[in-house]
């Protein structure tokens, strides 16, 4: 999969807001306000919200531990931060 290049928006403190769809046919994931990701995986135990952090992690160029998700972890919209 080919994700878009978002390390512009990889600067420390920066809150990036995401729409996240579980149980999707294909990882995705597509830049614009919000950023929006699809996931594979079934929205039960975080799965969806891990799933979701580490491609846009891999997408920001940055480690997925220096994601913090602060808004949404029960929600199709999140805010994560970037530490």
């Amino acid at each position: 999969m080919d994700l878009p290049d978002l390390t512009d928006l990889a600067t420390p403190g920066a809150e990036i807001a995401v729409r996240v769809t579980p149980n999707a046919r294909r990882e995705a994931l597509e830049p614009g306000p919000p950023i929006r990701i699809a996931v594979t995986v079934v929205p039960e135990d975080g799965r969806a919200t891990a799933a979701a952090q580490v491609l846009l992690a891999r997408a920001l160029g940055v480690a997925k531990t220096r994601l913090t998700l602060i808004r949404g972890a029960k929600a199709r919209d999140k805010v994560f931060r970037l530490d």
